[in-house]
């Protein structure tokens, strides 16, 4: 596999699939991500546990593509550039090539395997093309849509974190997920 290129998140690309299409992530996702932000099951699958503002938003929105180690991008409907949610490679380790991996769909846009194919585009993205080596998520055990949609895409499970997340009250499992570039690129060709 060749040398990762820590140079290659600086860029934003557009990959197109089938159905969905990733987009950089710009400050005119703002409204359908500020109420995507606002909404509380969303938020309980992804552990988000403050409100924004309109203008946290917007900033955060418009900023992402100035990111040189970050990937921010949007998933939208290929056909009509309807916002769908949107997915980050961050947290990057340049010693290790590696960086986490997340994803949030809006509501109604799960259980249709939006999230599959959006995480398969990103997946050879990062491989492919940023030639990362790893590639590593959490989900907590109450998420398990997103666990078998992860393990759809190419992700193996390396662990759990016993109730190491907590909610409404209750302690949860964390589940660590990961994908291998030597091993997804040779699965996914």
């Amino acid at each position: 596999m060749p040398t990762f290129d820590p140079g290659a998140l600086a860029h934003k690309p557009t990959l197109p699939g089938a159905t969905v299409a990733l987009v950089p992530l710009t400050a005119r996702h703002t409204d359908p991500m500020w109420r995507f932000t606002a909404d509380e099951e969303t938020n309980r699958l992804t552990g988000t546990r403050r409100a924004f503002t309109h203008d946290e938003i917007r900033d955060w929105c418009a900023t992402r593509p100035e990111q040189p180690d970050r990937l921010d991008l949007a998933v939208e409907d290929r056909a009509t550039g309807r916002f769908l949610g949107e997915l980050a490679l961050n947290d990057l380790d340049p010693d290790n090539a590696s960086a986490h991996y997340r994803i949030a769909l809006t509501p109604g846009s799960t259980g249709r395997g939006l999230g599959t194919e959006a995480t398969l585009l990103l997946l050879r993205h990062a491989f492919a093309t940023v030639r990362l080596h790893r590639v590593e998520l959490e989900v907590y055990a109450y998420n398990p849509r997103a666990a078998r949609a992860y393990e759809k895409a190419g992700f193996h499970h390396e662990g759990r974190a016993r109730q190491a997340h907590h909610w409404a009250g209750e302690y949860h499992d964390v589940l660590r997920m990961a994908a291998l570039g030597p091993e997804w690129l040779a699965a996914h060709p």
